[in-house]
């Protein structure tokens, strides 16, 4: 039996502007290493390899969830506060302002780099690979999103990401992802990430894929997760509408059979 427990900070509407400005800050510092490793890679004439250039994401997300993720959840991406909702661990209600904070982030994060470096290297935006179609693009995209989805959905506690087993999980998927994946599709699976470099440069032409992508994923990943452990329980939907009060909340869980 697993319990995850939600706890009355995480459910406290007075304590929501902590949690969007952790989710904007949070990702800001993914989206300046995810993009910013294209471009000093640019800039410095390769001295950041391939391998550095998806590896860092990873491990930033780790250190936020280790920093953070008791805060927001550690999200920093829509496509997992959607998972997150869909799950009925997170209320539909708060995902505009999570995926806004996150927008905001991404932004702020394309917009440093391009005023420290210009538009070199592209903003570090992500696009299909040499000789790959949009269509193979989107379906990696779907892919590489469905199982961090259930990578996260796996190890987090309610809707939050915390702790070594998430940070560690989470992390690591991401870093393998880029090593193998990044090549055809630049393994994002992260709208905010993808669109933040293609807003400030200018160039939507292949936006839809990193925003198609990660969305179908997410929606692929919940589904997996329901017939991996299950649906949700009652007191799971309950904790998530966050209509509990602070001395109700630590009793409320969702429960799995292992």
């Amino acid at each position: 039996m697993v319990r995850k427990q939600l706890s009355p900070d995480f459910l406290d509407p007075g304590h929501e502007w902590r949690r969007l400005f952790a989710e904007a800050w949070g990702t800001f510092l993914l989206v300046l290493v995810a993009a910013g490793g294209g471009v000093v890679a640019a800039k410095s004439g390769g001295a950041v390899t391939l391998g550095m250039i998806v590896v860092a994401p990873g491990l930033m997300v780790m250190a936020i969830i280790y920093f953070m993720g008791t805060v927001s959840g550690a999200h920093l991406n829509p496509a997992v506060t959607v998972a997150f909702a869909l799950r009925r661990n997170f209320p539909w209600g708060r995902v505009p302002g999570y995926v806004v904070a996150q927008m905001l982030g991404g932004i702020a994060a394309a917009l440093f780099l391009r005023v420290m470096f210009g538009t070199v290297g592209a903003l570090g935006a992500t696009v299909p690979g040499h000789g790959v179609s949009s269509t193979a693009a989107l379906a990696m995209e779907v892919v590489l999103t469905a199982g961090l989805v259930n990578t996260i959905l796996g190890t987090a506690s309610g809707a939050r990401n915390i702790g070594a087993n998430g940070a560690i999980a989470v992390g690591g998927y991401i870093a393998l992802a880029g090593l193998w994946a990044a090549p055809i599709s630049g393994a994002s699976m992260n709208p905010v990430r993808s669109l933040a470099p293609d807003l400030v440069r200018g160039d939507l032409g292949t936006a839809w894929i990193y925003v198609a992508g990660p969305v179908l994923g997410a929606l692929i990943g919940v589904a997996f997760e329901w017939i991996l452990r299950g649906k949700p329980t009652t007191s799971g939907a309950i904790a998530a509408q966050g209509s509990v009060g602070a001395g109700d909340s630590t009793q409320t869980s969702e429960q799995h059979e292992d």
